[in-house]
């Protein structure tokens, strides 16, 4: 034999080696179904580390990373998500998450109204509650309408909520949104805010509101210790104790409030006219017989919008229309008031 391999007139196909080339069978897109999973809410997220309370429990939270299969999936405070690895929650252990349901609700913005890029804030609140002050500083119409559009196009429930009711009378403010027929709670420094707790009482409300109007002392009457929290939740094992992104804390007897401390303006850009003119039902079948891109502003800006026509035939107040074409410009970008 080693005669031959000296020998290369010798040499036949035995004496070739053939390197195994690539496999031609197609690689599986079947991926792990991860029956062992179990269920969490995102309460908090801090570079590329989520922490999540499992089955809800504020007792029993894990930290987790997205799992490779996720890929760049969007994972967001109040997502529903499955985990797999250690979800026991002791120190330095880290599950991961493998899925994310589908999701019920979303606050989203966009960093103005030409920014094309949307941004889900909180995901699966049943509420938000817009946290405005009666004074000190002033009620600031841009900003709640602005909110309103986004609880109105992202499946959330607006609930006005006036604080510093010791220092001005609520009535015109509530006069300016009677027509939406809003929940309203009030609350006051000298008082505890029970209707608050209330409405709170067992559900996922997200709460928004300017610096000044009294939310992070709202928070810490709804959740004892509610700093301390924020830093066990934001800092996901990475030593970092402030929050500048939504975080999700539990109440006493039941249910989340998220703090959102980085929201101070919704841009709209992912608003369509169409998805805040659904939250007024007596315009939306109507709505559907305005000429193509309709804004249903009225006026010059659309002079054959159908809507005022609900109202000439009674079927619609106009203070209805007023208020849904007051929210339509605040989309548009042509609201009177700053946001």
């Amino acid at each position: 034999m080693g005669g031959r391999r000296g020998d290369w007139s010798k040499l036949d196909e035995t004496d070739v080696r053939v390197r195994p080339g690539k496999s031609t069978r197609p690689r599986s897109k079947r991926r792990p179904e991860h029956a062992d999973a179990v269920t969490a809410m995102v309460v908090g997220k801090d570079r590329g580390r989520w922490t999540c309370a499992v089955d809800r429990d504020p007792d029993h939270l894990v930290i987790a990373m997205r799992a490779r299969e996720m890929g760049r999936t969007s994972v967001v405070v109040g997502d529903a998500v499955d985990l797999v690895g250690d979800t026991s929650g002791k120190p330095d252990t880290l599950a991961r998450i493998v899925r994310v349901s589908e999701r019920a609700s979303v606050l989203r913005r966009t960093a103005d109204d030409t920014d094309p890029f949307e941004r889900v804030v909180v995901a699966n609140a049943e509420q938000l509650l817009i946290v405005c002050a009666l004074a000190d500083p002033p009620p600031r119409t841009g900003f709640i309408d602005r909110c309103l559009v986004a609880a109105f196009s992202g499946g959330l429930k607006p609930v006005l909520c006036l604080t510093k009711a010791d220092l001005a009378d609520p009535a015109e403010l509530l006069a300016a949104y009677a027509e939406l027929d809003l929940p309203v709670v009030i609350s006051r420094h000298d008082q505890d805010p029970l209707d608050i707790h209330d409405r709170l009482h067992n559900r996922v409300s997200a709460l928004v509101g300017h610096s000044g109007v009294g939310k992070s002392t709202l928070v810490n009457r709804l959740v004892p210790n509610a700093f301390r929290a924020i830093g066990v939740v934001s800092a996901v094992g990475k030593g970092r104790h402030t929050s500048t992104t939504a975080v999700a804390l539990p109440l006493p007897d039941g249910g989340w409030v998220v703090d959102t401390p980085g929201i101070r303006s919704f841009g709209l850009a992912h608003v369509e006219p169409n998805d805040i003119v659904a939250a007024f039902e007596e315009f939306v079948a109507p709505a559907e017989e305005c000429p193509p891109g309709c804004g249903h502003l009225g006026g010059a800006e659309d002079p054959d919008c159908v809507l005022d026509s609900v109202v000439e035939a009674g079927e619609a107040s106009v203070g209805r229309l007023t208020s849904l074409r007051r929210l339509l410009a605040s989309k548009a970008g042509a609201d009177e008031h700053p946001a």
